[in-house]
């Protein structure tokens, strides 16, 4: 029979796991105190949050959710890093923080509901930001809006140049 704290840690899980759209399990063995500190904040200034479960826990709650469970990766010691709004934005702070540290090794994850690989979320990371993407996709419509613009005003500038050198054709005639 499984204990109150270990029930209450359960749910709390099930919590943060209900709804999200990507969760990224690292390795932290050997990181300072100072170090997961920082980590943290960089994650929570992602929108982001970081914890820290029992594995088997985890496991227990991907199982009752129907998530993959995520076997190979919840093995010693586990953080769990809770994407926000922007996935991209999460992967890109393990991602730094573990290229700037050692001790930092990302496991892999979940993702809308599916297992990826730890490569799988390096390239996540190298995935332009939703800011960055809005911004490209504005301007790619501004670039058509444009050019449709000039066509239209070509129709009538041709028009009148036409007109002009028919005019110039008879005075000069």
């Amino acid at each position: 029979m499984p204990n109150v704290k270990n029930q209450e840690t359960l749910v709390k899980i099930k919590e943060d796991l209900d709804g999200i759209s990507a969760m990224w399990v690292v390795d932290y063995r050997g990181l300072t105190v100072k170090e997961v500190q920082t980590l943290r904040a960089n994650i929570r200034e992602a929108q982001g949050s970081m914890k820290v479960y029992k594995n088997t826990l985890m496991h227990i709650a991907l199982k009752e959710l129907g998530l993959p469970t995520l076997d190979s990766m919840l093995e010693g010691p586990s953080a769990f890093v809770f994407a926000g709004s922007d996935v991209a934005a999460a992967a890109k702070v393990v991602k730094s923080f573990a290229k700037d540290n050692d001790n930092l090794q990302i496991k892999g994850g979940l993702m809308e509901g599916a297992e990826v690989s730890a490569a799988e979320v390096e390239a996540i990371a190298s995935l332009p930001s939703r800011e960055e993407l809005l911004a490209q996709i504005a301007g790619a419509i501004s670039g058509v809006a444009r050019g449709l613009a000039v066509a239209l005003n070509g129709v009538p500038r041709g028009l009148a140049q036409v007109t002009k050198a028919v005019a110039d054709q008879k005075e000069a005639a």
